[in-house]
């Protein structure tokens, strides 16, 4: 079944890292527990950089009859609000990107 999902990537300032880790972390519990059947998942490109790439993943388990297209516009901007916690520690912008899940 295919799904819609979303990687999202950004910089944050090394000196906002542990803030914005914990921002994070509960940004993705508050919305696992208010979107059934979400999954969520945070990566990081750690460098030398002074301003690491982070990436959130969402997913909808197509399971879910209430998600069978994945990611929606819906909680696409639910995300997008429960982001904006983190604007102070980011170097640049948030960039989004939808994947159609084929298998």
């Amino acid at each position: 079944m295919a799904g819609r999902e979303l990687f999202v990537w950004y910089r944050v300032r090394r000196e906002h890292s542990d803030g914005a880790g914990a921002i994070v972390g509960a940004m993705q519990r508050a919305l696992r527990s208010a979107w059934p059947g979400l999954r969520t998942g945070w990566l990081v490109r750690d460098s030398d950089a002074a301003a690491p790439t982070w990436m959130e993943t969402y997913a909808r388990d197509p399971a879910d009859s209430a998600s069978p297209a994945g990611i929606d516009g819906a909680l696409e901007a639910a995300i997008a609000a429960a982001a904006q916690e983190l604007e102070p520690a980011l170097d640049g912008p948030r960039h989004v990107e939808a994947f159609e899940r084929r298998s």
